[in-house]
């Protein structure tokens, strides 16, 4: 579930999901998307990536119902036969949209309405404290790959054991790989925040295209994974830090992800440059996701190496730095100097 105009669990990437909408500061109920699903197989193009379909608006004391019906629609209809076509995103195409709505309308005895106005303008996490109704503070920090080990200079680690101490809330992981210290009481904020700077958990600086970058885990941990994911990953920002820098560009982001292989744990296929393992050092290359996490990037170069995939990016955010409008982002850029089409439909143009 997401409360716009926050899209941080992304969700696109989901079989079912819930859109919160709210009249006059009250939760009414929820736009439902489903069978979103980005894993697919190289090769095999039956598989595809996909976003999640619009169904409509439903009311509050509807929720449970709508989410059942969904399932167990999806449990006799969905494909038991064939793995790789077994999830709801393939079943919406094989059966059509509107008769699996209509058959969970019929489950739930529920109709849905006009999917209700919303925004998406952020995708990541609101880093820092944030106050919740309760009174009690959050507080959100940068983890890179969600790794939460003491480096040289910065004892991760060991800082989350030492907040642990004294803090009497939560630790959460969010959907984007970051750490949220939760539920903080208001007497003990200043001694968290002071463990965290200390032992850089809050550091000095973090770029935003650092911030808007993800990877999987891939090698070593991944038997499925057939590149570097995780270990690539801090190298590869730090230069495409470099290169924004070069056009003029350094307090500007791209959304980055980055997979070991085409399963999509690391949300590559909704990111403005996906990276998707194909063999050692060498990746399929994407490109023209949103901002938004709304768009599946398409395939811009096949099997290209590390050097070849930063070359690429050179000369494109070169082009977008002379050629973009006021606050274009570079995924729509490249759709609109046609340097790649957008996929609308991926059942039919992912691989066109």
């Amino acid at each position: 579930m997401v409360i716009p105009p926050q899209n941080d669990v992304d969700v696109h990437a989901n079989d079912l999901n819930f859109v919160a909408i709210a009249e006059n500061g009250q939760l009414v109920g929820f736009n439902v998307l489903v069978g979103g699903g980005l894993a697919m197989t190289h090769g095999d193009k039956s598989t595809y990536p996909r976003k999640a379909s619009d169904f409509g608006f439903i009311a509050l004391q509807d929720t449970l119902a709508l989410a059942e019906a969904v399932i167990t629609t999806q449990r006799d209809w969905g494909n038991r036969v064939n793995r790789k076509n077994a999830k709801t995103k393939y079943t919406l195409e094989r059966v059509g949209v509107d008769n699996f709505k209509a058959e969970v309308e019929k489950r739930a005895n529920v109709t849905f309405g006009e999917s209700r106005p919303y925004e998406f303008t952020g995708r990541g996490d609101r880093f820092g404290w944030v106050e919740g109704i309760d009174g009690k503070y959050h507080l959100t920090v940068f983890i890179e790959n969600g790794r939460i080990l003491d480096y040289p200079g910065k004892t991760l680690k060991t800082g989350c054991a030492e907040i642990a101490k004294i803090h009497k809330g939560d630790f959460r992981m969010t959907a984007n790989q970051n750490l949220i210290i939760a539920g903080v009481a208001p007497e003990d904020k200043a001694k968290i925040e002071a463990l965290a700077k200390e032992h850089g958990l809050i550091a000095p600086s973090v770029s935003n295209q650092r911030l808007d970058s993800m990877a999987c885990v891939a090698l070593p941990t991944c038997p499925l994974a057939m590149a570097e994911a995780e270990r690539y990953l801090p190298d590869a920002v730090t230069e495409l830090e470099g290169i924004l820098d070069k056009h003029g560009l350094a307090n500007d982001s791209i959304i980055f992800r980055v997979t070991g292989c085409p399963n999509g744990c690391g949300r590559a296929m909704l990111a403005e440059v996906g990276l998707v393992g194909k063999g050692p050092g060498k990746y399929n290359f994407h490109l023209g996701g949103n901002r938004e996490g709304t768009r599946i990037p398409k395939m811009y170069k096949e099997n290209i190496s590390e050097q070849e995939i930063m070359a690429e990016l050179d000369a494109l955010i070169g082009q977008w730095a002379a050629e973009r409008t006021e606050g274009e982002a570079f995924g729509d850029f490249v759709i609109r100097a046609g340097v790649v089409k957008p996929v609308i439909d991926s059942a039919r143009d992912f691989y066109e």
